[in-house]
This record gives C-alpha cells, sequence and structure tokens, in this order.
C-alpha cells in the first residue's frame, strides 16, 4: 500500500543488506521518491549453523519478505538477485535491476596471495558449492572448509590467527624490553610497544584479534560486490578472481527489487531500472532456470553485452571439481531469454543435466542423513 507517496520497502537486517538497501533507497530519492526501509528477519537470518545449500533451497532469505509486498503491507523488497528463486508468484515481478555492481569473486588473504600462491595444502573458507568446486578444479591440493557468517566476520575469522600471533609476539618483546630498561646494548625487536601497535588498528582487525578461532584460514572466497558495499575493500588484500576461469553465481554483484505487477512496480522501474543490468542478468537466471539445480549444484554463470549480442559464459561441475560442462556463446540481444533457453538446452544435453541430477541426489542425502553435531 502507498501512504503519502512513500514507498516502503523491505529488506534483510544484515550489516550488507541495509547497506545494499540503502543504494536502492538514494536511487529512488534522487529521482524524488520518499522511502522507508522496513527491516525483516528471514529464517536463513535465524538459522547461523547451516550451511547456504542446506536452507531449504534457494530462496532462505527472500521469501519472508517476498510475503510482506505479496499481503500488501510493503510496495517493495529489495534482494541480493543471486538469492533469488528463478520461480516467483505471478502476482510478484521484478520492478527493477539497478545498474549491477562487480560480479566476480574475490579471495581474501592476510598478505594479498593469489590462488596459485598459496601454500601446499592451504585452507581456504566457503559456504559455496559452487566457489569449492572451482577452486578444486585449480587446485585440488586445497582443504576447502566451510564458512558463514556476514562479511565482517567471515573477514575477522580470516584475520584472527595472524593477528592474535602478532599480538603474543608484541607482548613478549614488550615484557623483554621492560626487563631490559636500563640496559644501553638492548635493540627491541620492535619500533612501538604492543599498546601503540592496538592503537593503530582498524576496528575490524580490533574485533577480530578478540574473535575465537576454529578453523585457521589461509585464504577465503568472497563476492567482490559484497566487499565493496561492506565497506571493506579498502581494508584487507584481496585478488580478483578472474570470471573466465570462476565464473560467478548468476546474478551476482546485481540487486532486484521485486513488486507487486501494477502501478507501483512500474513507478519503480521507470525509476531506477538498468536496461543493460536487466538483459545480463535475464540471461544468467533464465540459462539456471532452464538448467535448474539453484543452490545444490556447483553451477556458474555470467553474461555480458557485447555489441548485438550477449556473451554468456556456463560452467558446471560435480562436487569436487573433477567432472564439469563448459561452455560459451553469443546470443542475440534482441531475442536473449529464446537464446539462452535454446543454450540451456544444448547444455543439457551434452552432460549439465547429468551433473546436476548427481548435485541432487547428494543434496536429498544429505538432508536425510546430516552429520551429527560436532563432539557427538
Amino acid at each position: 500500500m502507498r501512504t503519502r507517496g512513500t514507498l516502503r520497502l523491505a529488506t534483510r537486517g544484515s550489516t550488507l543488506a541495509r547497506r545494499q538497501a540503502g543504494l536502492v533507497k538514494e536511487a529512488l530519492e534522487d529521482r524524488r521518491y520518499e522511502v522507508e526501509l522496513v527491516t525483516v528477519e528471514t529464517t536463513g537470518d535465524q538459522i547461523q549453523d547451516e550451511l547456504i545449500h542446506r536452507l531449504g533451497k534457494t530462496g532462505a532469505f527472500v521469501r519472508e519478505l517476498d510475503e510482506h509486498v505479496l499481503e500488501g503491507d510493503l510496495d517493495g523488497a529489495i534482494h541480493s538477485m543471486k538469492d533469488m528463486p528463478t520461480e516467483q508468484p505471478d502476482e510478484l515481478v521484478t520492478a527493477a535491476v539497478p545498474e549491477r555492481g562487480p560480479p566476480g569473486d574475490a579471495l581474501v588473504t592476510p598478505d594479498g596471495s593469489s590462488v596459485e600462491d598459496l601454500p601446499q595444502g592451504a585452507t581456504v573458507g566457503t559456504s559455496s558449492l559452487r566457489r569449492r568446486a572451482q577452486l578444486l578444479s585449480e587446485r585440488p591440493d586445497l582443504e576447502v572448509e566451510p564458512l558463514r557468517g556476514n562479511v565482517d566476520t567471515r573477514v575477522e575469522k580470516l584475520l584472527a590467527p595472524t593477528l592474535q600471533a602478532e599480538h603474543q609476539k608484541r607482548s613478549e618483546a614488550d615484557k623483554e624490553r621492560k626487563g631490559n630498561t636500563g640496559n644501553e646494548d638492548f635493540e627491541p625487536e620492535y619500533d612501538r610497544t604492543v599498546d601503540e601497535w592496538f592503537d593503530d588498528l582498524s576496528e575490524l582487525e580490533r574485533q577480530a584479534l578478540g574473535r575465537e578461532v576454529e578453523t585457521e584460514y589461509d585464504a577465503i572466497v568472497l563476492a567482490e560486490a559484497g566487499l565493496e558495499r561492506s565497506g571493506l575493500s579498502h581494508h584487507v588484500d584481496y585478488q580478483q578472481l578472474p570470471t573466465g576461469t570462476f565464473v560467478p553465481a548468476p546474478g551476482q554483484g546485481a540487486l532486484a527489487v521485486t513488486a507487486t505487477d501494477g502501478e507501483t512496480g512500474r513507478e519503480i522501474q521507470e525509476a531506477i531500472d538498468h536496461p543493460r543490468s536487466r538483459v545480463e542478468t535475464t540471461v544468467e537466471r533464465t540459462l539456471l532456470a532452464e538448467l535448474g539445480g539453484g543452490c545444490i549444484a556447483p553451477i556458474g554463470i555470467y553474461a555480458i553485452i557485447q555489441g548485438e549480442y550477449v556473451h554468456a559464459s556456463v560452467t558446471v561441475f560435480d562436487r569436487d571439481g573433477e567432472e564439469s560442462v563448459v561452455a560459451n556463446r553469443d546470443l542475440p540481444v534482441e531475442h536473449h531469454a529464446e537464446a539462452a533457453r535454446e543454450f540451456a538446452s544444448d547444455l543439457a544435453d551434452r552432460g549439465a543435466a547429468d551433473l546436476i541430477e548427481q548435485a541432487r541426489k547428494e543434496a536429498d542425502e544429505e538432508e536425510d542423513d546430516p552429520e551429527p553435531p560436532e563432539g557427538k
């Protein structure tokens, strides 16, 4: 419902979700709309100890926001597009796709290492089946371990061991310094005391310093857009992963505003829809919808407009990155959705359907026989 011209839009409550919603709010306010953001807690936010692919398949962070829209409580909902199911109620439309952010992934390390530079058997954190398969395809020696939490939490888990080790060394050096007071021949290991070092740490590093370490990660993989929108890209060392090898998730880096099919949806579209981003993400989501799989299969799909064509790249892996179907195709912009459906059919025939079915069976087996809690 509309009240006094104000658009009331649903958002998740995480820091990243609020920042992303803020981008949409600013874009609409630039077009002279009044916007109120309403925080809705979802099941996906409440269940913190489950991996993404176990959270009721695709849509764990989406459906409850859209329910408020369908019931008429709110005018629209703001989503990360990669979280959205490809199927949605007939009454609901994707009213707007604002201009997309960086679509690719980032490898975050304490020292800015690349995938090739990681030590043998390095531990990399991600809860994404796609990222796990892609990493293992490039480096079968890696240990890929689960990692959940918001972007800040994931980065803190990565930085904690290194910072805690340095804090310990500096604390011991301070004790040695104090024990050699008056000794003119003593040369301290560090120029600054541990307190001076601590004062120069960022808030993120201070939080990491106090975090309990369960798994020591050598690296973690995050969406670059999430890193940027969380305000962390200037505070961590990372390498952009090439979209040709580490093909992103469909819709990664893009936001979407859903609304009921009517006047409000049309107004939002006219105000902030970005045609290029809509075409590219439509191709990606059409391919995903035709292939199936959602969050249960390691699928990367990336589309980018190049002249009169949309260049689409698709990778479908098994969970260990050992088998894959990899393909690229130029699709005519004028018939991009239809061409994407034809491309998906060809991919299915080439073995993608078999890999997705295999992943589905493995996901069903996990649900039927979940791993026992740690320590039991």
